[in-house]
């Protein structure tokens, strides 16, 4: 066999191993909070599976772990899992004030029944587990949807 027919064996070999759904695409989304007293709000973006559950933290706005456990839900399946937290992308967001954050999602989660979740929590004060939630499909994603906490809208823009 010739180096090139092994070349190209190997590339072929290579690429059929790598899962076709694997694609992502990076959505930029605006945060705007409402106008609140108190100190800066954490904000957790996550991503739903069909069935309801947590399938993945995408997002992370605030840098001091010791308030994690306010945001209750997302911190439950965070020690469940165990997972390491890559997410986290900037500290936490005042009121009245706005956060721009780059969610990285994968392409076959898009209208498959996926939701993402918002999640904020401002310390000593109310958490609000579903702040927002928006459906992971093409229209979701091309809305404008309001909060129901701390989050006033959200705003989605592809890169």
């Amino acid at each position: 066999m010739t180096i090139q027919v092994r070349f190209i064996l190997a590339a072929c070999l290579f690429l059929l191993g790598r899962p076709a759904f694997a694609q992502t695409v990076n959505y930029k989304c605006m945060i705007q909070m409402i106008s609140y007293q108190g100190e800066k709000a954490y904000v957790v973006v996550s991503l739903i599976n069909p069935k309801g559950e947590y399938e993945k933290t995408l997002s992370v706005r605030g840098l001091d772990k010791q308030w994690y456990n306010t945001l209750k839900d997302w911190h439950n399946f965070q020690t469940a899992t165990k997972a390491k937290i890559s997410a986290v992308t900037g500290a936490s967001v005042g009121g009245g004030d706005r956060a721009v954050v780059t969610l990285e999602i994968d392409k076959a989660k898009i209208n498959a029944g996926y939701t993402l979740r918002f999640e904020s929590a401002v310390e000593e004060q109310n958490y609000h587990v579903k702040d927002v939630e928006v459906p992971l499909s093409a229209a979701g994603l091309a809305a404008k949807t309001d909060g129901k906490g701390y989050i006033k809208y959200v705003r989605f823009s592809s890169n």
